[in-house]
C-alpha cells in the first residue's frame, strides 16, 4: 500500500514508509510497534500525520493520575467512536480489553491503527499496562483482530525497556523505531544554511538536528550568514527570554531514570571539558569510578551519552554527549549562568568564543567527520573497500613515549586467513589550518600499526580541516594518492 508523505513532513521517508507499511499490514492478527526518540524530534507530528492519512485512534497521554488518565483515554475511545454517553472504565484491565476488542469485534478484517503517545506517562501511572497489552496482543494471535498498536514515548530508558529481555512485550513487537535527529546534511537544508558550510557547522554545533527547535522553539528565527551568528546565539540560545535557554536543564529533567541531576550535569560537564575517560570523569567530580558506573549507565540508557570504544585498544573507551545542546550548555553556559540570567549574553560569549572552539565545536566537529565516512565518505576509498568500523583511538609509539590520537578511522575485521586491515587514518582540526606536520604524525601512525601486524597495504592518510590546508600540504597531497584533503565544503556535498 502507497500512502504519500505530506508534504509539510520534512525528510523521514524511512522513517514515514516503515510506518505506513506496519500500519497497512493486511494480516489478520494484532501487531504491535514501539516508537521512540528523545523528545523535539518530531514524533508526534509524525504519528498524527500518519493517523491524519490512514485514520485511526489517537490518544496523547498527559503527565496525570492513573484515574485521571483513565477518564482521558475513555473520552479519547468515545470521541472516536461516535459514541453519544460517555465511555468509562473501572480500570486498565477493563480499558485495555475494550481497546483491542473493538479492532476483533468491528475491524477485524481491516486493519485499525492505535497509536499511543507519551506512554511512559501511562506506565508510570499504572505499571500493569505492559503486561496487559502482552495478554491482549497473545490472545489476538490466535482471534482475528486488525489492530495495529504502536506506543510511543520520548523517556528512553523506559522506553528501551519494553521489549527488553524479561519485560512483558520481549518479542511481541513487529516494529521498533527510533526516531533519530536529522543528519548534519539534512539539518543544514532544515535550516535553509546548506549553501554555507561554515554557518552550517557552527549551527549544528549547537542545536544538532533536532527539528523542533527550528518551528517550536525559535519561530523560525534562523541566522541569515554567518556574520549573524554571534548576535542570533545571544538573541536566542543565550537569552532568558528564550524557550532554549533552559532546554538543556529540562531535556535531563524530564528521564524518569535520573533522581539526583545535580550529580549527572557534573558527569556531563566532565566529558564536555574533555574528561572523556571513566577515571577521568571520576577524579574531575571528585568520585571513585565504581561510583559513577550507575550514572554513565542511566545517561547510556536516555541516550545522552554514548560510549565509543578505542578502535585500536581493546578495553579501553572514551564518552561522548550526543546531545549538542548540553554540551554548549555545560561547557559555555552553565559557568556563567547567572551572569546570562541577568541579561548579559554578548559579554559572556565574547569571553566563551575559545571555549566553543575547543570543547563544543571541534570535538563535535569529529563527530562529523566520523559521520562522513559512515556514509559518503567510504566512496573516496574505492569501490573495492568494504563497509568497515568508523571509530577513533589512539596509537602508542614507545619510541617517542608519546600517543598519536586517530580522530577518525576506517578497519575490517580479519577473517579466516586474512588479517585485520586499516583502510583510513584521520586527524581532524576545527580552527587550524593544517600542514605537513599533521600528515606525518598519521604516516608514522600507519607505520606503527603496520608493526603490531595489521594490513596497512590500502591505508589512505586523512586530513580533516574546517580551516583548510596549507599550500605544501596541498602540494603534496597533489603528488601522493593515498593522501586525502576533506574540508567544509566535502563534508556538506551531495554526492
Amino acid at each position: 500500500m502507497t500512502i504519500s508523505k505530506p508534504d509539510h513532513l520534512f525528510d523521514r521517508s524511512v522513517e514515514w514508509d516503515g510506518l505506513v507499511s506496519f500500519a497497512a499490514r493486511p494480516a489478520g492478527t494484532a501487531l504491535l510497534g514501539i516508537v521512540s526518540g528523545r523528545r523535539r524530534m518530531g514524533k508526534t507530528y509524525l504519528l498524527r500525520a500518519l493517523v491524519e492519512r490512514l485514520g485511526g485512534f489517537y490518544f496523547g497521554a498527559t503527565a496525570a493520575t492513573g484515574g485521571e488518565s483513565l477518564r482521558q483515554f475513555g473520552a479519547a475511545l468515545a470521541e472516536f467512536t461516535g459514541s453519544e454517553v460517555p465511555i468509562s472504565f473501572d480500570n486498565w484491565d477493563h480499558a485495555v480489553t475494550y481497546l483491542f476488542g473493538l479492532a476483533a469485534r468491528d475491524r477485524a478484517g481491516t486493519p485499525l491503527l492505535v497509536v499511543i503517545d507519551e506512554f511512559p506517562y501511562l506506565v508510570k501511572a499504572a505499571p500493569e499496562l505492559p503486561s496487559l497489552v502482552q495478554r491482549e496482543t497473545d490472545r489476538y494471535q490466535t482471534e482475528p483482530s486488525g489492530i495495529r498498536m504502536l506506543l510511543c514515548g520520548s523517556a528512553m530508558s523506559v522506553m528501551g525497556g519494553l521489549p527488553a529481555s524479561n519485560a512483558p512485550l520481549r518479542g511481541r513487537a513487529q516494529l521498533e523505531l527510533v526516531v533519530r535527529p536529522f543528519g548534519y546534511r539534512d539539518a543544514a537544508e532544515f535550516w535553509d544554511v546548506a549553501t554555507d558550510p561554515a554557518l552550517a557547522a557552527r549551527l549544528h554545533a549547537v542545536l544538532g538536528g533536532t527539528p523542533a527547535y527550528r518551528r517550536q522553539f525559535l519561530a523560525d528565527d534562523v541566522p541569515t550568514s554567518l556574520s549573524d551568528f554571534d548576535s542570533w546565539l545571544c538573541r536566542t540560545v543565550l537569552s532568558p527570554l528564550s524557550p532554549l535557554f533552559r532546554e538543556a536543564r529540562y531535556l535531563l529533567a524530564e528521564e524518569a531514570e535520573i533522581r539526583d541531576t545535580a550529580l549527572y550535569h557534573s558527569v556531563l560537564a566532565a566529558v564536555a571539558q574533555g574528561n572523556n575517560t571513566r577515571g577521568g570523569i571520576a577524579g574531575y567530580i571528585g568520585r571513585k569510578a565504581v561510583d559513577i558506573s550507575h550514572p554513565l549507565a542511566v545517561l547510556e540508557d536516555c541516550h545522552l551519552l554514548a560510549r565509543e570504544p578505542d578502535i585500536f585498544r581493546a578495553g579501553k573507551s572514551i564518552y561522548r554527549i550526543t546531545e549538542p545542546l548540553i554540551t554548549f550548555y555545560e561547557a559555555v553556559m552553565r559557568p556563567a549562568w547567572a551572569r546570562l540570567e541577568s541579561g548579559q549574553a554578548q559579554q559572556v560569549w565574547a569571553r566563551s568564543k575559545e571555549r566553543f572552539a575547543s570543547q563544543v565545536a571541534g570535538p563535535h566537529f569529529e563527530a562529523l567527520c566520523r559521520e562522513y565516512m559512515l556514509g559518503d565518505g567510504i566512496e573516496m576509498l574505492g569501490p573495492d573497500t568494504e563497509f568497515g568500523d568508523v571509530g577513533c583511538g589512539v596509537v602508542t609509539d614507545p619510541a617517542a613515549r608519546s600517543q598519536i590520537e586517530i580522530n577518525v578511522a576506517v578497519t575490517q575485521p580479519g577473517d579466516g586467513g586474512r588479517r585485520a586491515a586499516v583502510s583510513l587514518l584521520g586527524e581532524v582540526k576545527w580552527g587550524t589550518a593544517m600542514g605537513n606536520n599533521h600528515l606525518d604524525r598519521l604516516a608514522r601512525a600507519r607505520e606503527l600499526l603496520a608493526t603490531s601486524g595489521l594490513d596497512v597495504s590500502n591505508c589512505r592518510l586523512a586530513c580533516f580541516s574546517a580551516a583548510g590546508f596549507s599550500p605544501t600540504l596541498r602540494q603534496r597531497a597533489d603528488k601522493e594518492s593515498d593522501v586525502l584533503l576533506i574540508g567544509l565544503p566535502e563534508l556538506y556535498s551531495r554526492p
